[in-house]
């Protein structure tokens, strides 16, 4: 995996200037009980719902309530009800957030999502979609979502 450049500077600067490699690093600064909440975002969990495949948590109300709105299709609110603002997997105001670790975080979150949903409903196929802003300071803005392609639904 490719260093983020933001991370470059502060890997180079371990063992005494002669750097470390991400394993390694995780090695150093990580804590299982952190490795086990992460767990949680790198093998998300999936229920189906009325038809709708979501992530676990998303209410039948929250549905039923995107349902209503004017347009809606099943994809449209399965995308809604699924998508994540990856800026918010780490806390509100986080300092080291910035746009090259967040593309490469919803790159492997994209490639993990479609493992994930093609190994836990196999007869479905997905769009797995990830937004990159046009403007990659609005870290806010980068999400990631996921619906059943059309000819899937039910």
């Amino acid at each position: 995996m490719d260093v983020p450049p933001s991370m470059k500077t502060e890997l180079a600067a371990w063992n005494n200037g002669s750097g470390i490699d991400l394993e390694s690093w995780v090695g150093c600064e990580g804590r299982f009980a952190l490795a086990v909440g992460y767990a949680t975002v790198f093998w998300p969990s999936f229920a189906e719902i009325g038809g709708y495949v979501v992530r676990s948590g998303v209410s039948e109300d929250n549905i039923k309530s995107w349902e209503l709105r004017d347009g809606a299709t099943r994809q449209s609110v399965e995308a809604m009800v699924n998508h994540e603002h990856l800026a918010d997997i780490q806390h509100v105001g986080c300092p080291d957030c910035s746009s090259d670790k967040l593309q490469l975080l919803g790159n492997v979150l994209r490639e993990i999502y479609k493992a994930k949903l093609a190994y836990q409903f196999p007869d479905k196929k997905f769009c797995v979609s990830l937004y990159e802003p046009e403007d990659p300071n609005d870290l806010h803005a980068y999400e990631i979502t996921f619906w059943q392609e059309a000819g899937d639904v039910a």
